[in-house]
């Protein structure tokens, strides 16, 4: 009878995964009721921070063609399911992981690929899409701003050199 509950529970984390746009899953030993609490706060609301079952967690990762999470699937493993920006999700857990060691990030998966931990910290290193957004429009402001004066530059200068010429004539005759 207890087979079908975990089919059932391992369909449930597939379902998760696949509709997460990332996961991250991390170490959680240590960390008391309030701080776990604190942390699902912290992560907001396009994050669900859940314990799992790693032998769950191993079937549900296979059955959608993930390969490499098997070496982080032991001891007490939980998933932060990020539907949304998971450059926040990441950054929520890096700033709790430094505030609580012992919550410990093991790894992550972005775009069905699966990242090392190391990956996981440099995308909470990223700045926010809304800041790289408008980077990006400001650099194409500046570029197009450039491109307007180079095209002006270039009549002005004719008009210049023509105003030069006649200036010349002039003094010539």
């Amino acid at each position: 009878m207890a087979r079908p509950d975990k089919a059932a529970a391992a369909q449930v984390l597939v379902e998760k995964l696949r509709e997460s746009d990332a996961a991250m899953l991390t170490e959680y030993r240590g960390l008391t009721v309030t701080q776990l609490q604190t942390l699902r706060r912290a992560l907001g609301g396009n994050v669900s921070y859940a314990v799992v079952k790693n032998t769950l967690t191993k079937i549900a990762a296979k059955e959608i063609g993930l390969e490499g999470l098997d070496a982080d699937l032991s001891g007490p493993t939980a998933i932060a399911f990020v539907s949304g920006d998971p450059v926040d999700a990441a950054k929520g857990l890096r700033d709790f992981a430094k505030a609580n060691p012992a919550l410990v990030i093991k790894s992550g998966v972005l775009d069905g690929r699966v990242l090392t931990s190391a990956e996981v910290t440099k995308l909470a290193d990223l700045e926010s899409r809304e800041v790289l957004l408008a980077k990006a429009a400001g650099a194409m402001k500046g570029k197009i701003s450039q491109a307007a004066y180079a095209f002006a530059a270039k009549p002005s200068q004719v008009a210049r050199v023509i105003d030069a010429l006649r200036q010349k004539q002039e003094e010539g005759s």
